[in-house]
């Protein structure tokens, strides 16, 4: 019995031990959280003062972009990129009270559209699916205020993905430029509207083996692809 009363005794304190050990180390690990949580907050709170002034803008666009074709270099038959819609992206930095040095990406979901006869080698391509996306660096002058509000002029240079779906072609990257004007309404002190119209002139000089990755039905070549985009976008200032 006496053995008994002992074991149960040294199990209970071991229980009460290995209890407060893990109340401890819960404690440790909140504490350790809490003051992660406040350096991590006091950084954050520190970055934008350090890192931007007033005039930095994120901004989301929607918008709808149209134009843009090649050839078929066998049979010169136009091969077409229908109008869709898109979306767009751009994070502006300021440089001065009425400039911003901008870096956009837009991207639209497209397909071909193939002209001439059905059977002929274009008439492959009618309705595959094809991406747009540009990549820009360039920036916003807003020549009739400050940085904001109003008018300006926008403008960048970058690169163009062309992403086609159709079996034996690949993607392919070409030289690019983009320019526009828009006009900036503010909504809120920190949340504006933009709407804008831009223009895109890409340099594809190809002369037969754009996209071609092995086995293309169809051989593409094209000089400059031009499109038009309207959009309207939601700007948030930092």
């Amino acid at each position: 019995m006496g053995a008994a009363a002992s074991g149960s005794r040294a199990g209970a304190a071991d229980r009460r031990y290995r209890s407060r050990r893990a109340r401890r180390f819960q404690v440790r690990r909140e504490v350790r959280r809490m003051r992660a949580s406040v350096f991590i907050a006091a950084v954050l709170s520190l970055l934008p003062a350090a890192v931007f002034a007033d005039g930095g803008a994120l901004t989301l666009y929607g918008g709808h972009r149209g134009g843009g074709g090649f050839t078929d270099s066998t049979t010169a038959e136009s091969i077409d990129v229908k109008s869709a819609g898109a979306v767009s992206v751009s994070v502006d930095l300021p440089l001065d009270v009425n400039r911003q040095l901008q870096f956009f990406i837009g991207h639209q979901a497209s397909k071909f559209a193939a002209g001439g006869l059905a059977g002929m080698p274009a008439s492959e391509l009618d309705g595959r699916s094809f991406s747009v996306t540009y990549l820009h660096v360039g920036g916003t002058y807003f020549f009739d205020g400050p940085v904001g509000r109003g008018p300006y002029v926008v403008g960048g240079i970058g690169a163009t993905l062309f992403s086609p779906s159709a079996r034996g072609y690949s993607n392919a990257w070409r030289p690019s430029l983009g320019i526009g004007f828009g006009y900036q309404w503010p909504l809120a002190s920190r949340i504006a509207l933009r709407m804008e119209a831009r223009g895109f002139v890409t340099l594809v000089n190809s002369e037969g083996s754009l996209f071609c990755s092995g086995g293309c039905v169809v051989s593409i070549r094209g000089d400059t692809f031009t499109q038009g985009e309207a959009l309207i976008g939601l700007s948030l200032a930092f």
